[in-house]
C-alpha cells in the first residue's frame, strides 16, 4: 500500500468504528498530538479515536496530498447538528504503518 492508501484507510477504519483494524495500521511508536492532547504507542492511539468516536457523526475526507512517505489530509468532522470543523492531519508512513500524526484543529466547536 502506498502512503496515500493507508491514509485513506485510517479515515475508513474510523469512520466504521473498527478499531482492530484502525489500530493494526499503527506503527509500535506511533506519536499523536492535537489541540486536545498527546498519545504515545497504538493503545493509547487508539483509545483517543474510540474517544473521538463517540462523540462524532463522521469523518469527511476532502482531499489528500502524499509527498513520499508525508501525508496531509484535510477532513471535516462531523459532530451533530452543528457546522463541521475543518482538521488538518499530517501523518508519517513508514513501512506501510502509520507512525506520527500531527492535527491542527480550532478545537472551541467540541469544548462548548
Amino acid at each position: 500500500m502506498t502512503p496515500k492508501q493507508t491514509m485513506r484507510r485510517y479515515f475508513e477504519t474510523w469512520n466504521a468504528n473498527d478499531f482492530d483494524a484502525f489500530e493494526s495500521q499503527l506503527a509500535d511508536d506511533i506519536t499523536f498530538a492535537g489541540p486536545l492532547g498527546t498519545a504515545n504507542g497504538p493503545a493509547e492511539c487508539r483509545r483517543g479515536i474510540e474517544g473521538m468516536a463517540k462523540l462524532m457523526d463522521r469523518t469527511e475526507v476532502l482531499t489528500m496530498v502524499a509527498d513520499g512517505r508525508d501525508v496531509v489530509t484535510w477532513f471535516e468532522l462531523y459532530m451533530g447538528d452543528g457546522a463541521p470543523v475543518p482538521v488538518a492531519n499530517w501523518a508519517q508512513i513508514e513501512e506501510g504503518k502509520i507512525r506520527r500524526v500531527r492535527v491542527a484543529f480550532d478545537p472551541r466547536p467540541l469544548l462548548g
